[in-house]
């Protein structure tokens, strides 16, 4: 096949996997999952506070604090299409489909092959794991965006400043030179605003810091070829940087979060034994690949792994894989004085690995933790690639038979992966009671339920502090409304009330509407429900009309 029509037929499975990503990501979003967690009605409530007041953000404090650029980004949703469900998700979703796109120009670049940039983008198309995030308004789904993008341009600048720099008859920023420059540029600044985005990317740098330390044992003449690349690509971050530097430096305590009482090195959490602890948090974090996944049901489909049977042995046949290859290639570098672009290519992909693994490995708290791991997905699926190229590089050693039974297995397995995470998702994990519950979809049905009522209406909602954000989103602003918990029951009645008042009780106990009900003899406890087997019960009382 010629280069041309190659090029388009690569343009066209790139453009179908990208339109299939973010079909999957946006599908039925509304319902699956079949609620809204309190910690994404935050993010939605601070974007309805900000848009409301004009006062946006860069740093958020409530909820244990949050980088603010997901928050800022809701709102605009929210601006565009209202407070809905799909207004709060869509951000993820989108970020979700970046990710992919992100994954394939950097595989491309790394293994210099459109083939294995096309195989980790469907890989990370059909995961459950990104598909899941990327359907959830969790702001680390902007993590993996950043690092993709931000290494791609890293990457190219560091191919073009190899090209010999012709300057005749070419203006400067036709040359290599400039693109070179330019692609530096590029990553710092998106590098930059991944201090914008999730508390575990404080220790990406040090992925770059090992890369380069590769790079200088690679490359002749290191710090003559690139160190006006280096400035330029710390110069850029910092500019992005800048606004939440500020921040820290006016809020000091933003700095600090949860993570230090999580810590392996706590002597709460490692009672005396961190070394072990530390053994213990590593293995957990490693067998949710393969083995025993994240057991939380809004990250995970438990108890399976992260990722489905054929990765999990492709990801783990590559990381072996890449580990040996390093060694061979620091054992070449240093007897032989052989000098490979493979060198610092896989020293940059497993640091990459270990080094976002640490914020999972380094808590040892909720093990396994698919969240906290975050910023390993992309590298996750380039790995998991790795095996594959293997195969489709050797197969011209082999004879034709075995030629047609490789190409074969790859083309049924590929397609196959992809149709077993869509399902696993959208219809295994989507129905199971177990997920509405996780995500307590009863709280959905109070917010709609208050939100079909008459603006005159006095409501008084009974519910847990965190239980209340959904709702308090759904209803923003809604007037006479008024939030309880349950120990605060005896203040309340004690009090009288309007003569229309609804009681809500998203807790659904039957001692707080008895103990209402005595108080009011003239209300009822009415409980609504609907067809589905696992949506909660909404309970309601009120007087009858």
């Amino acid at each position: 096949m010629k280069l041309e029509n190659k090029k388009i037929v690569n343009l066209i499975l790139l453009v179908l996997i990208l339109a299939f990503a973010f079909l999957v990501r946006v599908y039925n979003i509304e319902n699956v999952p079949s609620g809204v967690y309190p910690d994404e009605a935050v993010n939605g409530l601070d974007a309805l506070n900000s848009l409301t007041t004009g006062d946006y953000q860069w740093f958020y404090p409530d909820n244990n604090g949050r980088e603010g650029l997901m928050m800022n980004l809701v709102a605009l949703s929210f601006k565009i299409f209202g407070v809905s469900i799909f207004a709060l998700k869509l951000p993820s979703a989108i970020f979700g489909v970046l990710t992919v796109l992100g994954t394939y120009l950097l595989t491309k670049e790394l293994f210099r092959s459109r083939r294995a940039g096309l195989l980790a983008a469907f890989f990370t198309a059909f995961s459950f794991w990104a598909i899941n995030f990327s359907r959830i308004s969790f702001r680390a789904i902007i993590l993996p965006v950043v690092l993709t993008f931000s290494f791609y341009y890293l990457f190219c600048g560091i191919r073009y400043n190899k090209i010999i720099h012709n300057l005749k008859n070419k203006k400067f920023w036709q040359t290599s030179i400039f693109k070179s420059q330019l692609c530096f540029m590029l990553a710092g600044l998106i590098f930059g605003i991944g201090l914008h985005t999730y508390i575990s990317f404080r220790i990406a740098p040090a992925i770059l810091i090992l890369s380069f330390i590769a790079l200088w044992i690679t490359k002749k003449n290191f710090w003559r070829d690139y160190w006006k690349h280096s400035l330029i690509f710390i110069f850029s971050a910092l500019i992005t940087m800048a606004p939440m530097f500020y921040t820290f430096y006016q809020h000091p305590e933003y700095l600090s979060s949860r993570t230090g009482n999580v810590s392996v090195f706590s002597p709460e959490m490692n009672h005396g034994e961190p070394f072990k602890t530390l053994l213990k948090s590593l293995s957990l974090s490693l067998v949710k690949y393969n083995f025993w996944g994240d057991q939380n049901w809004r990250h995970n489909y438990p108890p399976f792994p992260i990722l489905n049977p054929i990765l999990g042995i492709t990801f783990l046949g590559g990381l072996i894989y890449l580990i040996i290859k390093w060694f061979h290639l620091l054992n070449l570098r240093f007897k032989h004085k052989i000098r490979d672009r493979k060198f610092y290519v896989y020293t940059f992909i497993l640091a990459w690995f270990f080094i976002m693994l640490s914020p999972e490995f380094l808590t040892a708290e909720g093990l396994p933790h698919a969240l906290r791991s975050i910023g390993t997905l992309p590298i996750t699926f380039i790995i998991a690639t790795v095996p594959f190229l293997w195969l489709l590089g050797k197969k011209e050693k082999y004879g034709h038979g075995l030629k047609i039974i490789i190409l074969s297995f790859i083309f049924i397995v590929v397609p196959f992966v992809g149709l077993f995470e869509t399902i696993k998702y959208h219809y295994f994990w989507a129905n199971n009671p177990r997920q509405a519950q996780s995500f307590e979809s009863g709280l959905i049905d109070d917010s709609y339920y208050i939100r079909n009522l008459s603006p005159e209406t006095p409501v008084i909602i009974i519910a847990e502090n965190m239980q209340r954000i959904p709702i308090k989103m759904f209803n923003f602003q809604r007037p006479d409304t008024s939030y309880y918990h349950q120990d605060e029951l005896d203040n309340l009645l004690s009090k009288e009330i309007p003569d229309k008042t609804v009681f809500i009780l998203t807790g659904k106990q039957q001692w707080v509407a008895d103990k209402i009900i005595r108080r009011f003899p003239e209300m009822n406890l009415f409980i609504y429900t609907d067809d589905t087997i696992f949506k909660d019960k909404t309970w309601v009382i009120k007087k009858i009309n």
